[in-house]
């Protein structure tokens, strides 16, 4: 029987039935659901399994199978509901990394606006644990992590403009983080 979608086990379950033809993409992944492991004292305990199943799933929906509309978080949230995955975990996948702001400049705005996005540490812990895994595993600070996306995407190009536009945002999410994380008692 598999897993629960929102258990680290159940999520990465999932994850590896689909992303590891994609190379890079699946070491990215392992990467993003390791530091989500290690920034889960940032998030309340009640919500730790929950950032870790997030992270195994925020790109799942750059598998084949599961491209609809060619914008993984969109495609990834739509896979997840139609499985029954928590609301919740639906949600977290469909707003990662500042998703609105690509969704503008796709015209997809409305279609992911079905998915309310929560301004919670545990948004922000997951756009921490993607910005700074690089998209081959590398361990990246915000900076660098900005740095490749953008060379990556050609200048105008809807990703390249998403990424330039969400910077401050994104920063500052992982900025809340490391200050959760710094917080902690040792």
């Amino acid at each position: 029987m598999r897993s629960a979608l929102d258990t680290p086990e159940g999520a990465a379950e999932l994850a590896e039935s689909l992303l590891p033809p994609l190379g890079n993409r699946w070491l990215h992944t392992q990467a993003v659901a390791q530091r989500a492991r290690e920034a889960t004292p940032a998030v309340h305990a009640s919500d730790r399994d929950l950032l870790i199943a997030a992270a195994w799933l925020h790109d799942l929906g750059y598998a084949p199978e599961l491209r609809k509309t060619g914008f993984h978080p969109l495609d990834g949230a739509r896979y997840l509901e139609s499985l029954g995955a928590p609301d919740r975990l639906v949600r977290l996948v469909a707003h990662h990394s500042g998703a609105v702001y690509e969704a503008e400049q796709r015209g997809l705005s409305a279609e992911l606006a079905v998915y309310a996005r929560e301004d919670s540490s545990v948004l922000d812990a997951l756009i921490y644990a993607d910005m700074t895994a690089g998209p081959a595993g590398q361990s990246f600070d915000f900076d660098q992590r900005m740095d490749e996306i953008l060379v990556r995407y050609e200048p105008g190009s809807e990703v390249h403009t998403a990424i330039s536009k969400a910077r401050p945002y994104l920063g500052a999410a992982v900025e809340r983080t490391l200050t959760r994380l710094l917080d902690q008692p040792i």
